[in-house]
């Protein structure tokens, strides 16, 4: 959602500054007042009080509305669903030890989320395991990660790398820090938005898709940069737009993104497309969908 507020109070003292300029006098010897850290910091304080009041209004709004994709039973198809097309398997538990160059420009793509070394999640993930766990497999990669972070490279991972995440994905603790990554970066910040949005359980899924595809990038390819040129073409049903209009706008957009980079986009057309036509806005079951020519069956 957009926050006017909180740029405004941002720029306060930038404004008082310009103003003070025009009107001194020309002439004067005067150097001119530059606003005081007092003034600056009070005006920090408060865009973020106003910022944390607007999450805590949110939060409420959110509270008051359906579980959604959040709901454990939707939870699971979601990520069934975004296994068959990373891996074309509705097995998601199987994937923890996944690990793979698709080549794609993203280097190593591995575990339940397509987590990948160039495009930080991955780094993000085993910086955040080794906090808690020091002695993991994967620490002694740390270096290797960042500078490959960004790149489609591998250097310092091969040829060890993949085998060390394989043998990390065999312990319990790992699993769960893929399964918490997963949430806090993708799954829960996608399914507020489209909440938020004013969208339904698959609004909410082709949301969570988007951001693990294209990542949290405020870019033009990325997932919030997708949203907002969104947002350009249709209104939001929070806005007063219709659901299915919003959300077909969205996977256009969402479609010729991922054309330009040659992949392939059945993840949308013979899935969400077909689920969005379907008029399946709660994303019932059964379910029946296509990615890669291979077809899939949820009773």
């Amino acid at each position: 959602m957009k926050r006017a507020g909180v740029a405004f109070f941002v720029a306060v003292p930038v404004a008082a500054t310009a103003l003070a300029y025009f009107l001194a006098p020309a002439d004067s010897a005067e150097p001119m007042a530059k606003p005081s850290v007092s003034a600056a910091q009070a005006a920090r304080e408060e865009a973020k009080d106003r910022a944390e009041e607007e999450r805590a209004e949110d939060d409420k709004v959110i509270a008051g509305l359906p579980a959604g994709l959040a709901a454990p039973a939707k939870k699971e198809l979601a990520q069934r669903i975004v296994a068959s097309a990373h891996q074309s398997t509705l097995d998601w538990r199987a994937l923890y030890g996944s690990i793979e160059d698709l080549e794609d420009g993203r280097g190593y793509t591995a575990g339940i989320a397509g987590f990948c070394t160039g495009t930080h999640d991955l780094l993000a993930l085993v910086e955040r395991y080794t906090e808690a766990h020091p002695d993991n497999g994967l620490a002694r990669y740390l270096p290797a990660l960042r500078t490959v972070d960004g790149t489609d490279s591998h250097e310092g991972l091969d040829p060890g790398f993949t085998a060390a995440w394989k043998a990390e994905a065999k312990l319990p603790a790992f699993r769960r820090a893929q399964d918490e990554h997963r949430d806090r970066f993708s799954f829960d910040p996608a399914v507020r938005l489209a909440k938020l949005d004013g969208l339904g359980t698959l609004g909410q899924f082709v949301y969570y898709d988007a951001l693990i595809f294209h990542g949290p990038d405020a870019g033009p390819e990325g997932f919030y940069g997708l949203r907002e040129r969104a947002l350009r073409v249709a209104d939001t049903p929070a806005e007063g737009g219709g659901e299915k209009a919003y959300l077909d706008a969205f996977l256009d957009i969402r479609r010729t993104a991922m054309a330009t980079e040659h992949t392939d986009t059945s993840r949308i057309d013979t899935a969400q497309r077909r689920f969005l036509n379907e008029g399946n806005l709660r994303l019932e079951t059964p379910l029946a969908w296509a990615v890669y020519g291979d077809t899939y069956k949820v009773p």
